[in-house]
């Protein structure tokens, strides 16, 4: 019984190890090299996607936000932040534009 148990142990310790070895050798050869790399470009660009849309979705946000503060000031401030509303804001410095 014995004997039986620890063949069938090194046998499936064998299987493992030889399925192992196959995945990591066609890892390594030029075709898995590209198809890793194609992975890798897929899931770079779904993060930029990602990424876009959360950016759109915050600015959006923060957009919201400014026109509820900017409706309790003046009209001039009203007409100023509806003026930007429709593109992204830009930032420059004091006395140099």
């Amino acid at each position: 019984m014995r004997r039986t148990l620890w063949f069938v142990a090194g046998a499936g310790a064998g299987v493992y190890a030889v399925t192992k070895a196959r995945r990591v050798a066609e890892a390594l050869t030029p075709e898995g090299l590209a198809d890793r790399l194609a992975g890798l470009s897929v899931g770079a660009h779904l993060f930029g996607q990602e990424l876009k849309a959360g950016m759109a979705e915050k600015e959006i946000e923060l957009r919201g936000r400014m026109d509820l503060g900017l409706d309790k000031g003046t009209n001039e401030e009203t007409e100023k932040g509806r003026l930007g509303a429709g593109r992204p804001l830009e930032l420059t410095r004091k006395g140099t534009h």
